[in-house]
């Protein structure tokens, strides 16, 4: 089973061989982590994604990583916070689980995520890391392919969380 960390900071300098990003439905870019990930990658980015044709909530779509030091990112859209009773949490979850199988189906080892859905999708941050640390911990555990598997979490609160339950 691939080993999990945690690591306060700037997912876009990660050298892992995938870095997710918490994209929105259109792939084209968009505000905090999905905009530091366009911006660091470059033009060529945004131009794959506009072939990609969009992603649904739960799923996830690969590119490659252009100007990152991650060789792919991994667009997967989370579900906006309503509550918890349209499905947020299952889809939440399916965002880890495609996340990873895509992974596996590429041949990647380590992979990092970042906080999905946790920044203007208004998700609770102690909910979104028992899902996000759960689901991970049983992907892993029924497959061998990843290596290791990164939380890299740029706000306190939510490295807090995270650091809580590994």
């Amino acid at each position: 089973m691939g080993n999990i960390e945690i690591v306060r900071g700037d997912i876009t300098k990660l050298d892992v061989d995938a870095i997710v990003n918490a994209a929105n439905t259109t792939l084209l870019g968009g505000g905090g982590v999905d905009g530091a990930i366009h911006r660091a990658a470059g033009p060529e980015l945004l131009a794959e994604c506009q072939t990609l044709g969009g992603c649904r909530p739960g799923e996830a779509k690969i590119t490659r990583g252009y100007r990152l030091p991650a060789r792919y990112v991994i667009h997967t859209v989370g579900p906006i916070w309503r509550g918890g009773k349209r499905g947020e949490p299952e889809t939440l979850a399916n965002c880890y689980r495609s996340s990873l199988q895509i992974a596996v189906e590429n041949g990647i080892k380590t992979i990092a995520f970042p906080a999905i859905s946790c920044g203007a999708y208004g998700y609770p941050i102690p909910d979104a890391a028992q899902i996000a640390v759960k689901t991970t911990r049983d992907f892993l555990g029924s497959a061998d392919d990843i290596d290791k598997v990164i939380f890299a979490l740029w706000d306190e609160g939510a490295y807090d969380a995270y650091r809580e339950l590994l």
